[in-house]
């Protein structure tokens, strides 16, 4: 059997079964093996190597199955996940874990929606199902609050804005700028909480003066806006996560949500999009 064939199987089922078991079956001497594998240091460095370089380039922030589908897509590499799971390892390059949100239930309401959403976190056209919420950045000389719209089709975050309040107008002015961006639409169902400034008289009307359907989720219940939670969640992991609280100024704070925010629509592949971009599959699925 080819020595090259078995150096690569041997790295593929070696996560199953043990090397001694693998080279058993293959009816190959340990000897011989590790004679062959000394052989292909280079060639299994070169592979560690540009996993290194990924990893970096993307800030740590994919795993090891991402990690794979980039070696697939943009230098036609492909190498088993279990593979690359074990390079990362060996070089600590996993990506950063979030870390658990407390949910913290809301105030008293004045307008209550139903959960017309139900969780379906799925839209089978742009423009079908918006998902939005308010998230704490506490890094810069005083607490900045954000506001983001995403849109279910994509995942892409439609509009967004950055203010040191979070009163009604953060979030009229972030629905604003997104209709504005996608020419006004009629008829999205938009997804909140039921924080006190969704609840609000005056978001409510606006929501009816434009022709939008108000959802929201059940009191307490941080399971029913998943996604978006999850990526506020992930924005302050893979972008804050070496930040200490009020340790930046306010302008550098911006300047990483405004990056990251590009990086995210822009770069950042997505396993539910097929390992696409947000902006990427808006394109292609248009």
């Amino acid at each position: 059997m080819d020595k090259r064939i078995v150096v690569q199987i041997v790295g593929v089922l070696s996560e199953k079964y043990t090397v001694s078991a693998v080279l058993k079956v293959l009816e190959v001497p340990r000897s011989t093996y590790y004679r062959w594998l000394k052989g292909f240091e280079d060639y299994r460095n070169e592979h560690e190597n540009l996993i290194i370089e990924i990893c970096e380039a993307t800030k740590y922030r994919y795993g090891h199955r991402k990690i794979k589908a980039i070696l697939k897509r943009e230098y036609a590499i492909e190498l088993n996940r279990n593979t690359v799971q074990r390079i990362m390892q060996k070089h600590h390059l996993q990506c950063k874990v979030k870390p658990k949100r407390k949910w913290k239930s809301q105030g008293e309401s004045e307008v209550i929606a139903p959960n017309i959403l139900n969780r379906e976190f799925n839209a089978s056209k742009p423009n079908e199902k918006w998902v939005t919420d308010i998230t704490y950045i506490q890094y810069g000389s005083e607490t900045l609050y954000l506001s983001t719209i995403m849109d279910l089709f994509n995942n892409e975050i439609v509009a967004y804005k950055l203010y040191n309040h979070q009163q009604t107008p953060l979030v009229i002015d972030t629905l604003e700028e997104a209709l504005n961006k996608r020419n006004n639409p009629k008829g999205i169902i938009i997804h909140t909480d039921q924080g006190s400034v969704y609840t609000s008289f005056t978001y409510q009307n606006y929501l009816k003066e434009h022709h939008l359907v108000s959802s929201m989720s059940r009191r307490g219940n941080c399971w029913d806006n998943a996604v978006i939670e999850s990526f506020h969640s992930n924005l302050k992991t893979e972008e804050f996560q070496y930040s200490k609280f009020n340790s930046l100024t306010n302008f550098i704070v911006e300047s990483k949500i405004d990056n990251y925010l590009y990086h995210y629509n822009e770069n950042r592949i997505q396993e539910k999009l097929g390992y696409l971009t947000p902006k990427e599959f808006g394109m292609i699925a248009a």
